[in-house]
């Protein structure tokens, strides 16, 4: 589910639960309104705000090493694509239809996933289509027949970066899925409801009273958003830069 829809839910369930509670007040009996009951209520619901807290630091450290986790390996595959394409540079004239092969496939997968204008269609799906390039790349690299000590020493080397992107690419792809289990958003979603609806249900109604609500509602639903877009390294607004892959495509070939 989209992040923004996702925020925006949160949103309505928790402004609704307080300006609910506000009006609930107005019906029940003076009995439910005392001091013995609001203690309880502040009791239980003080309960429910601290699972709340433990849940959403849970969920958002779980979104940060996702973040983290693709990050890294997006580094790491535009170190191993550089460097494998020095090696094949180094070997010799015979590896130019390999490297070009290579960076014409870190120019689409770049284009494909962070496009200068446009909307990504998403890093799975860029690599999902057709074929894996780098397979055919470790193909033609086995397909080198070296003839010194030194082509064999590059051919080997380049060899064991190639299987390095090809495990980067297919752990990218496992992961793509997210880490954070809609279950898991749901139920802090519903604390978060009956948490705002407690706020309403002890506090006057008047402007400075909903505008403190209205703020702090926005504030959880804004916490939800971070998460999900954390959750999703390759769509979204927050992205992992593409900084690391756009400086190998600029250095590839030379």
């Amino acid at each position: 589910m989209p992040a923004l829809t996702l925020a925006f839910v949160t949103f309505l369930c928790t402004f609704s639960g307080a300006l609910a509670g506000t009006f609930i007040r107005g019906w029940l009996p003076a009995t439910h309104l005392s001091k013995e009951s609001q203690d309880v209520v502040r009791l239980g619901i003080g309960l429910v705000a601290t699972m709340t807290a433990l849940l959403l630091g849970l969920v958002t450290a779980a979104a940060r090493s996702t973040f983290d986790s693709q990050d890294a390996a997006i580094r790491n595959s535009a170190a191993a694509i550089l460097t494998l394409d020095r090696h094949l540079a180094r070997y010799g004239p015979d590896t130019k239809p390999t490297r070009d092969l290579i960076r014409n496939a870190v120019a689409f997968r770049v284009e494909m996933i962070w496009p200068k204008s446009g909307a990504s269609r998403g890093f799975s799906a860029a690599l999902s289509e057709t074929s894996p390039p780098v397979e055919e790349v470790e193909n033609q690299i086995l397909n080198l027949s070296p003839q010194t000590e030194s082509q064999r020493w590059h051919k080997s080397e380049a060899l064991k970066l190639s299987e390095e992107v090809v495990k980067a690419r297919w752990r990218i792809l496992g992961s793509g899925g997210g880490s954070v289990p809609l279950p898991f958003l749901a139920v802090v979603i519903f604390w978060l409801t009956v948490t705002f609806t407690s706020f309403g249900l002890y506090a006057p109604r008047n402007a400075t009273v909903i505008a403190v609500l209205l703020v702090a509602a926005v504030s959880v639903a804004a916490a939800v958003f971070l998460i999900i877009e954390l959750d999703g390294p390759f769509d979204g607004v927050i992205k992992v830069s593409s900084g690391p892959m756009r400086y190998a495509l600029m250095h590839l070939g030379q």
